[in-house]
């Protein structure tokens, strides 16, 4: 089998390898090897941040429309479950930058949680009546 000299492939490979290590402290920035290793844990903490950032800006939207939720008087969970009773299809980075930028109009939105609420508590209060009255009294 013939020999292989790998010419300029092995400078490109380290050099793209150091590139991306460019700004690393000591070592991690001139040593092949160490850069190696510092990269790959870089790119493995970047693939797991990008997912994780999804996470933690749910949790900030949450937050926020739980504190302007509760200056109506409503919490998170009955807010969102009055919006899906009013058949609001806000979702929460919406919500989140309505309460941040325009209190009056989350309180419309808040208001219209709260009366679609009380529609489905006097609906399901309705229904429930004649069922207690149609049961048979106890002796």
């Amino acid at each position: 089998m013939a020999r292989v000299k790998r010419g300029n492939k092995r400078v490109h490979r380290r050099k793209k390898i150091l590139d991306l290590a460019s700004g690393f402290w000591g070592t991690k920035s001139k040593s092949h090897r160490m850069a190696k290793q510092a990269v790959d844990k870089a790119l493995n903490y970047a693939y797991r941040d990008r997912r994780q950032k999804k996470r933690q800006l749910r949790s900030l939207w949450i937050v926020r429309i739980n504190a302007a939720a509760h200056l109506h008087g409503l919490s998170y969970s009955r807010l969102i479950a009055g919006l899906k009773a009013a058949g609001s299809d806000l979702d929460r980075k919406v919500l989140a930058d309505i309460a941040v930028h325009d209190a009056a109009g989350f309180g419309r939105i808040a208001e219209a949680a709260k009366s679609a609420l009380d529609q489905a508590a006097s609906a399901a209060k309705s229904q429930s009546a004649p069922a207690a009255s149609a049961a048979p009294a106890e002796a």
